[in-house]
């Protein structure tokens, strides 16, 4: 049998709502893979929003099929994202993947499939900006303190991407390199997501900035018990 590992990509807040949810995607995965004779030796289980690209589950999935010299196993392509480019990347890694809805689907397929999947998410977020707009024109008074709602908001999603990102950093760190520079070296190489999607990669402000977040954010976890 071929060796395979199963990734699995879900959001805490819509999985209970979409058509495919967790279980969906293990008996789509299961059934898929009987059919075709894999193997499936482990799964990783990644939770998080679809348009984020940084996603440490599946690094360690594409890490354990290069080691395993396995196939990556999604029940549907967009649970590898939205983003063409982070699907580009994905096939650049030389890590052959299947998707059960899509098992036949060739480079030219996926690229078209992610091109229509993140077309459609823009469509999404211009139509919600677009109503936002009108409903301010209308009077709607949306928060009595906007710049600061907005601000936190900021705040929140740049905590969550911190984190997001921490198991990355410690694992950089545990392989000995600790300094800011060697660290903004070492996550360039290995092409790790930077908050901003139109950053040119990490600079060593933004990895500083990152550490100072990841320390502050676990000193209030500590003194909050």
């Amino acid at each position: 049998m071929i060796k395979a590992i199963a990734y699995y990509r879900v959001s805490t807040d819509r999985q209970g709502k979409s058509g495919l949810g967790l279980e969906a995607q293990q008996e789509a995965v299961r059934l898929f893979a009987d059919r075709q004779g894999y193997q499936v030796t482990t799964h990783f289980t990644e939770i998080e929003s679809g348009k984020k690209n940084n996603r440490p589950e599946l690094l360690a999935a594409l890490a354990q099929c290069r080691k395993e010299k396995a196939t990556l196993i999604i029940a549907k392509l967009d649970r590898l994202g939205r983003n063409v480019a982070f699907i580009a990347n994905l096939m650049e890694s030389k890590v052959q993947f299947k998707a059960v809805d899509n098992p036949y689907a060739d480079e030219l397929m996926i690229h078209l499939l992610a091109a229509f999947a993140q077309h459609e998410r823009k469509q999404i977020s211009s139509r919600t900006k677009d109503a936002l707009q009108a409903a301010i024109r209308r009077g709607v008074q949306l928060g009595k303190h906007g710049k600061e709602v907005q601000c936190h908001k900021e705040r929140e999603a740049a905590d969550e991407f911190a984190e997001r990102i921490r198991p990355t950093v410690e694992e950089i760190q545990r392989q000995g390199i600790t300094t800011i520079r060697a660290m903004c070296e070492e996550m360039n190489r290995r092409q790790v997501p930077t908050y901003r999607t139109n950053a040119q990669g990490w600079h060593i402000r933004t990895v500083h900035a990152l550490l100072r977040r990841l320390q502050t954010h676990r000193n209030l976890l500590e003194t909050s018990f």
